[in-house]
């Protein structure tokens, strides 16, 4: 049986990914994040939901100000309940790496990239982020950004 991919579209980003535009590159990194995590993948459809639609944590500042608790709870909500502390965890970390290293921007990861390659080397820095998400989140930001 073949894996459903869930698409930016399907999430009402590509447009925005399309223009390069921030606040969609912020939510597929999220979103890439969340599908990159051995789990189902209507699961993680529905953590993202949950944490960015429900719950307005849609802003690396918002999902950095969050606590682990106030995520675990989210992905519970979800049904997300396989690594769910970790990936609280990560996620807080993800958006408070991205304040820190990149003022909040996916965009500056871009900019500050020397290439392609530099730029998926950047995101694997982040804690949580592997090949798989790197794949994911590059196959539909990538065109916009290159």
């Amino acid at each position: 049986m073949a894996t459903k991919h869930i698409s930016a579209q399907q999430l009402g980003l590509h447009t925005g990914l399309a223009k390069g535009d921030e606040e969609a590159l912020f939510k597929w990194l999220l979103a890439s994040f969340l599908f990159g995590k051995p789990i189902q993948q209507q699961i993680a459809e529905q953590a993202y939901r949950v944490i960015v639609e429900k719950y307005q944590r849609d802003t690396p500042r918002k999902l950095a100000n969050c606590t682990q608790a106030e995520l675990v709870r989210m992905l519970g909500e979800a049904h997300y309940v396989r690594y769910d502390n970790s990936t609280a965890e990560r996620l807080i970390k993800l958006g408070k790496q991205l304040i820190e290293d990149y003022g909040g921007k996916v965009r500056n990861i871009h900019e500050q990239s020397a290439d392609r390659a530099d730029l998926e080397q950047r995101l694997q820095a982040f804690k949580g982020v592997g090949p798989k998400t790197v794949q994911i989140f590059m196959r539909e930001a990538g065109p916009g950004l290159y």
